[in-house]
């Protein structure tokens, strides 16, 4: 087993325990404090926003955006002229160092917000968030119809404005300088004629998480109209240097979502020798059990096995209580709304830490199967509702487990690819 960041992250990941957990058994059991020259300081004072200082021109700025990134002159004059990005100069020491300033304003025009990137075509990237910047007003434009687009990135904005220039001014545009929601928040507060929100974010695992995540944001607060829009590459960018007819890096598809069809296919395989009877609960405690056992005694192959079965007994469940409301639904629509409803921004954590949460939903399931008399249609549809949770929770396991392993393969083969490349040179 591999794990870094020293024995109490080694005993946290090994035993599945929380820090005080782990710092107790690294103690043998007594309970032990955290010394206090050992604590990150509690509170530091926040810095004041302050923007870096602007150099005497931009024709940096320009010819990275313009050359290295290939952005379109008159989409990176706008934001210039509006004041939104500029060139930074900053000393240190005897050297000077010039950074694309990208300038985030709050609804009366004050700057808020900026975020550095390095103009260097060579060597590391530099990227950060000015100190003290307001993460609710990062790089954006406020349009006057009804669609806001939300990026990672305020490169990703430009390059998607690079392609789709036709009447750009008209829409709103989001950088959120990450992954958060609070810039994506403040735009919809500060403009509440947007009714349409498209997430643009990268065409990567992270991104495909954070669009899922944003997504559920944005209905809890009352936005159903939500797009999710995906650059054919690994980034808007990676889109323009492809229409140039340069190298550009592949999309990377979520290892969840590659995974999940085949496991459901064995669900499928599964509920073939279902019968939908009153024995279904007592098939899926015991099949239960017998993944309980499997994953104790290390078998994981057969634990595995073992909980698509209960996903299956549960998802007839699911079908026959359906029926029993008048409502049919075959086994290839049951699967569907399966598989739509395993996500992978709601499938994270480890496998080990669900056991205990899968037993109480279970035991909450069949406690509500159990209750004897007549059902009223509410009752009825909210036990329908739990055995399409229970199958959901059941096939989750097996996909985060497959897709770990998936995983984990795709990154050996990278690491293989580069020591032959190594080699080769």
């Amino acid at each position: 087993m591999k794990a870094g960041g020293g024995p109490v992250s080694f005993v946290q990941q090994f035993y599945d325990l929380s820090y005080p957990e782990a710092i107790t058994r690294l103690l043998d059991g007594e309970q032990g404090t955290v010394d206090s020259s050992s604590r990150k300081q509690e509170k530091r004072e926040k810095k004041d926003f302050a923007l870096p200082p602007a150099s005497r021109d931009i024709r940096r700025i320009y010819a990275y955006l313009l050359k290295n990134r290939l952005l379109d002159r008159d989409v990176v004059s706008a934001f210039v002229r509006a004041g939104s990005l500029y060139e930074s100069c900053e000393k240190f020491g005897d050297r000077e160092y010039h950074n694309a300033v990208f300038v985030g304003k709050d609804a009366h025009g004050v700057a808020r917000h900026a975020h550095k990137r390095s103009v260097n075509s060579i060597g590391k990237t530099f990227r950060i968030n000015v100190e003290g910047s307001d993460p609710r007003c990062s790089f954006h434009h406020t349009g006057s119809s009804d669609r806001l687009y939300v990026f990672e990135a305020p490169i990703d904005l430009l390059s998607f404005l690079t392609l789709y220039q036709k009447g750009w001014q008209q829409h709103s545009y989001a950088a959120l300088c990450g992954t958060a929601e609070h810039a994506m928040l403040w735009m919809l507060e500060q403009n509440p004629n947007i009714r349409t929100v498209c997430l643009c974010l990268d065409h990567d695992a992270a991104g495909i998480e954070a669009n899922g995540r944003l997504a559920d944001i944005l209905r809890e607060h009352g936005y159903d109209e939500v797009e999710v829009l995906q650059s054919e590459y690994k980034d808007w960018n990676e889109d323009i240097k492809a229409h140039h007819g340069l190298h550009a890096q592949e999309a990377e598809e979520h290892p969840q979502l590659i995974v999940t069809p085949e496991v459901c296919g064995r669900i499928s395989a599964c509920m073939a020798e279902c019968t939908a009877t009153n024995r279904l609960e007592r098939e899926l405690v015991y099949t239960f059990q017998r993944y309980e056992r499997n994953l104790r005694a290390d078998r994981v192959d057969a634990a595995m096995e073992c909980i698509q079965w209960a996903s299956a007994l549960a998802l007839t469940a699911y079908g026959r209580e359906l029926r029993q409301m008048g409502e049919h639904r075959s086994t290839e629509k049951l699967l569907d709304e399966l598989q739509r409803h395993i996500l992978p921004h709601r499938n994270r954590g480890s496998l080990k830490s669900r056991r205990a949460e899968l037993t109480t939903q279970l035991h909450s399931i069949l406690e509500k199967a159990s209750v004897p008399g007549i059902r009223s249609k509410d009752e009825k549809q909210d036990l329908a509702k739990g055995w399409l949770e229970m199958a959901v929770s059941f096939a989750k396991v097996p996909v985060k487990y497959e897709a770990d392993n998936l995983q984990q393969q795709q990154k050996q083969e990278q690491e293989e690819s580069k020591c032959e490349m190594t080699m080769i040179m």
